[in-house]
C-alpha cells in the first residue's frame, strides 16, 4: 500500500506548483532542495508558510513540492496556494478557515502583453508635435 498523501496543483503568475503533504515532521522540500536555501527571503517563506501556521498543521506534514516557470515570488504563491488546496482534501474543516484568509483563492494577476504600435503593454512612444 502506497503511503498516504495528499496532493494539489497552485499556480500564480507563470509559476506551476505541485504540492505533496505527507505525515511527518514539518519539513519543507522544494525541488529536492531545502526550503530555506530555496526562497532566500523571510517574506517569501512566511507567505509559503502561512497555511500551514493558520490551521496549526505545520508540525504534522512533510510538504514536498515541485515547482516550475516564473520567479521566486510567483512561485512562492504557487506553492502557498498548492498548500491551502492539500489541506483541504486532508481535511473540508479547514476549508473555512483557509477561505477567509483568502488562501484558496488563484491570483489571476499576469503580466499584461505588449501592443503593437506601443512601447510596452500601455506605455506609448514619445509624441512630437513637430
Amino acid at each position: 500500500m502506497a503511503a498516504l498523501q495528499y496532493y494539489a496543483t497552485g499556480r500564480r503568475k507563470t509559476s506551476t506548483a505541485r504540492v505533496f503533504l505527507r505525515p511527518g515532521a514539518g519539513v519543507i522540500t522544494v525541488n529536492h532542495r531545502e526550503f530555506a536555501e530555496f526562497f532566500p527571503t523571510e517574506s517569501l517563506r512566511t507567505a509559503v508558510k502561512t497555511p500551514l501556521v493558520l490551521t496549526e498543521t505545520g508540525e504534522k506534514f512533510d510538504v514536498l513540492c515541485t515547482v516550475a516557470g516564473g520567479g521566486v515570488a510567483g512561485q512562492a504563491g504557487a506553492i502557498r496556494l498548492g498548500i491551502a488546496r492539500a489541506l483541504c482534501s486532508f481535511d473540508l474543516e479547514l476549508r473555512g478557515k483557509l477561505k477567509k484568509d483568502g488562501l484558496l483563492t488563484r491570483d489571476a494577476r499576469a503580466k499584461e502583453r505588449k501592443k503593437y504600435g506601443l512601447a510596452g503593454a500601455r506605455k506609448r512612444f514619445q509624441f512630437s508635435k513637430r
